[in-house]
């Protein structure tokens, strides 16, 4: 089988969901930088929804991080991240669908978007969508924060998961910000859970790999396009 290609740019938190479970795995893979091209034919031709990631692997295309990631767990061989249990597999699935719904619109969109992307184009914050966004992280801290006192080594129990990944990149940008590292500080359980994602071989692989960060170009229409209104 050919080397899959992981299509997408290098700060999406999705795609780097992607790149961390392909790293863990040990799967090499080319990455194909969409930046030049997002929004345009060819990158619509690969998600009609502009967006990414979206992976090729032969002659399959398939676009939707979850399904990414389902997709390389059962193909791939290396450590087995989704649960033979039952219980354990909708456990990791709805912190996969928690991170979707409730920690990434928050921590990316509201308060990474204002806080660092936008001011790294030159567009001032709106200090109305950072507002309105720490109550709904700080609920969602508070929430992961009671599973983890629970003495659990990762979200689900002792063993790392597609959720654990899910939930890094969206934890890391966060913590960029000032807003992220003072709320960081109330949740000691999920601290130790960071650094315990972070000191990972699979993490420390994939950041010595990126290339340093960089303004987003096509960032510069979510302004108006993501933005939320309050």
């Amino acid at each position: 089988m050919a080397e899959p290609i992981v299509y997408g740019f290098p700060r999406s938190t999705f795609v780097n969901i992607v790149r961390l479970v392909l790293t863990h795995k040990d799967v090499p893979y080319v990455f194909k930088d969409l930046e030049t091209v997002m929004g345009r034919a060819e990158h619509l031709a690969l998600h009609p929804f502009n967006r990414v990631p979206i992976l090729r692997h032969d002659d399959f295309t398939v676009y939707e991080t979850s399904a990414i990631v389902s997709y390389i767990d059962d193909v791939f061989t290396g450590s087995r991240l989704t649960p033979q249990d039952l219980r354990g597999r909708a456990r990791m699935n709805q912190w996969i669908s928690a991170v979707n719904s409730y920690f990434y619109p928050y921590m990316i969109y509201h308060v990474t978007h204002e806080r660092l992307v936008f001011p790294e184009l030159g567009i001032a914050s709106d200090e109305k969508v950072v507002s309105h966004a720490l109550p709904q992280i700080e609920l969602g801290l508070g929430v992961i924060e009671r599973e983890l006192a629970r003495g659990a080594d990762y979200l689900i129990g002792p063993e790392l998961t597609l959720a654990d990944f899910y939930m890094l990149p969206c934890s890391f940008a966060f913590g960029l910000t000032d807003e992220g590292q003072s709320m960081y500080r109330k949740f000691p359980a999920f601290g130790r859970w960071r650094d315990r994602m972070e000191s990972l071989p699979t993490t420390r692989r994939l950041r010595a790999g990126l290339p340093l960060r960089a303004p987003i170009p096509h960032a510069r229409e979510w302004a108006t396009s993501h933005r939320p209104k309050y």
